[in-house]
């Protein structure tokens, strides 16, 4: 089968840079793409926006680069084009509760026809031609709870909950789908799949008890759930529950907590360090006390100490100060708007929300950023008198190096068309 990708050329902002470049599951999105697909093609064609399809009479699937999926959505996606036989483009109902609530927000991808939302994933049995019908693939959603907000600060709506697919798909248009797909459509995903087979499959039951009672800990401990790689040096102090997978030559230091969590390779935990419901990329550094929760740090970065992430997402080679607090819930109940698929502030369908930290910056120490503010790629932020609350967002022209005598020193392979000044304090 020959697969044609289409590019998304619009950046996603903080980071200054496309979908298909951006980690998700600790994978570049474009080979989290090409894995999952490898088994149904052979070839492939990439287009540049604007170029036309090309006159092929083989089976094709043409899909664009920002489009995010797992294996469950994929796979059911093929099974029932190939049984159709005919041109099919992927459809979401308007209805469907995982849709709705979480991939439609702050979205510019999808083509509404009438009932339905298309999506730019196609499948032409004899190359591409007209007469598209769509095909609708049920996400199979599941209300999951995530806070539960005493009832003086919250709104009326309750506990809090995500609807969580079990087959997932959605656009990257927004840094906040970033984190809808690595928490809710991909963490979420994997411990809900986990629990459907558990209650459905008396036979994974007993395989992941009899691996518990056996390796002498509890089920969420054993080596069912916690897959670790090669080279890994564990404190035996430490606890990590599942479903977790650590990368090769980690190192975990004593009172860790890891909770269904993914940690790439090269990654250093120090002391008392709790990860949860996050994905810790590549070669990342978290220093003693520094906290994760339903948070994304792309590689290379480091979270230092006493510093505490709730629902953001952190891009690649970033620093972030010791003492720095992201908030995530407005103290009067008022919608979080963020910035969508053009760039324009929307409500965002989230009651409680972090922040968003692009690639290559510098954050100082004892920061207070809002919830849903950005900070783009390349930015330096030093905590003064006149810049410690972070209350709307930092683009790169705002950013404290602009201002040093040695602004030179601070690379910017993100802004290398601008020229950072060079104005002492």
């Amino acid at each position: 089968m020959l697969k044609i990708i289409l590019q998304a050329q619009n950046q996603i902002m903080p980071f200054c840079e496309r979908a298909r470049e951006l980690r998700i599951q600790n994978l570049p999105l474009w080979l989290h793409q090409r894995n999952l697909l490898a088994p149904y093609v052979t070839r492939e064609i990439e287009l540049k926006q604007g170029e036309r399809l090309p006159p092929v009479r083989e089976p094709t699937l043409v899909y664009r680069d920002n489009l995010f999926f797992d294996e469950s959505y994929i796979q059911t996606f093929m099974e029932q084009a190939q049984k159709h036989n005919r041109p099919i483009r992927a459809a979401f109902r308007a209805d469907d509760p995982a849709f709705r609530e979480h991939a439609l927000p702050l979205s510019k991808s999808y083509t509404p026809a009438g009932s339905l939302y298309l999506a730019d994933l196609w499948y032409y049995p004899n190359g591409p031609m007209a007469g598209v019908e769509p095909l609708v693939i049920d996400m199979q959603a599941r209300e999951i709870g995530y806070y539960h907000v005493p009832t003086y600060m919250g709104d009326q709506s309750g506990d809090l909950v995500f609807q969580v697919p079990l087959r997932a798909m959605l656009a990257i248009d927004s840094w906040v789908h970033v984190f809808i797909a690595d928490m809710v459509f991909s963490q979420f995903a994997r411990g809900a799949r986990f629990e459907k087979r558990l209650n459905e499959d008396i036979g994974f039951k007993i395989k992941i008890l009899g691996k518990a009672i056996y390796e002498g800990c509890q089920v969420l401990e054993s080596s069912e759930l916690v897959k670790v790689g090669k080279g890994c040096v564990i404190d035996p102090n430490a606890v990590i529950h599942g479903p977790t997978i650590i990368g090769d030559n980690v190192t975990i230091n004593a009172g860790v907590v890891i909770d269904n969590s993914v940690i790439g390779n090269h990654v250093n935990i120090s002391q008392d360090v709790q990860v949860m419901l996050s994905v810790v990329g590549d070669g990342a550094f978290l220093p003693f006390r520094a906290g994760l929760f339903m948070t994304t740090l792309m590689e290379n970065s480091m979270l230092a100490q006493n510093t505490c992430l709730q629902m953001c997402v952190i891009g690649r080679n970033t620093f972030v100060g010791a003492g720095s607090t992201w908030t995530d819930y407005n103290l009067i109940p008022a919608p979080i708007r963020a910035r969508d698929g053009n760039g324009k502030l929307s409500l965002s369908n989230r009651p409680v929300m972090g922040g968003c930290v692009g690639h290559n910056c510098r954050i100082g120490s004892g920061m207070i950023i809002y919830p849903a503010r950005t900070i783009e790629s390349d930015v330096v932020l030093a905590a003064s008198a006149y810049c410690r609350v972070i209350d709307h967002d930092i683009t790169f022209d705002q950013s404290d190096h602009h201002h040093l005598k040695l602004a030179h020193l601070h690379q910017t392979p993100y802004h290398r068309h601008l020229k950072a000044g060079v104005e002492s304090w």
